[in-house]
């Protein structure tokens, strides 16, 4: 019926092999038999793609709910130098670097390990960097309802790297502050300050 919306099917994993065949003939400019080393390079890609981004199977409100009780601690909570691994949705190249994600509890902390697990759930999807930063500030916000939460990544991007302006050394920066660390200037130095400690050897 005119208006209604035409309903799409989802590309399965034999559509997903051959759009990749389809880009590897693009590239070699072939359009013969696939030479002995890319006749696999389909089922691969795509089984490499369903690693790379299983963040799309991930809940932030699953991951976060395992909480356990403060006990009356209401000083900052920070794991930092988070590595991770990410796709830039634009030119579908990869970005890597390091997270540092912090909150204060009020009543319920969560197991350290789901920090990590947050960063992985969202950078393990097409991403930029700013969306990232964001989104993890968002969950524990909305989860945790923290006295105070923020996120800083910096990482290193392979569209600039390797194409472009072909820089090999930038290193982008992106914040977030929520609560105590966005109105109050000391809570948040002391975060900074915490983030930059010098690293034992």
């Amino acid at each position: 019926m005119e208006g209604d919306e035409k309903l799409e099917k989802i590309p399965d994993k034999k559509d997903a092999m051959d759009a990749v065949e389809t880009l590897v003939r693009y590239i070699e400019k072939d359009g013969g038999e696939l030479r002995e080393g890319l006749v696999d390079t389909p089922k691969r890609v795509v089984e490499s793609f369903n690693e790379l981004y299983n963040g799309y199977s991930q809940d932030a409100d699953s991951l976060l709910d395992a909480t356990f009780n403060a006990e009356g601690y209401d000083g900052i909570v920070l794991l930092r130098d988070i590595e991770f691994h990410s796709t830039c949705e634009h030119h579908m190249l990869p970005f890597t670097g390091s997270a540092h994600v912090a909150y204060i509890p009020v009543n319920k902390i969560v197991g350290i390990s789901k920090l990590a697990r947050l960063v992985e759930l969202h950078s393990m999807r097409l991403q930029n960097q700013e969306r990232i930063t964001k989104s993890i500030v968002d969950d524990l916000e909305r989860v945790l309802k923290p006295l105070g939460c923020g996120v800083i990544i910096e990482a290193k991007h392979g569209c600039m790297q390797c194409r472009g302006v072909k820089k090999q050394n930038s290193i982008m920066s992106t914040s977030s502050m929520r609560g105590v660390f966005f109105d109050n200037k000391e809570a948040r130095m002391e975060l900074l300050q915490l983030i930059n400690n010098p690293r034992n050897n």
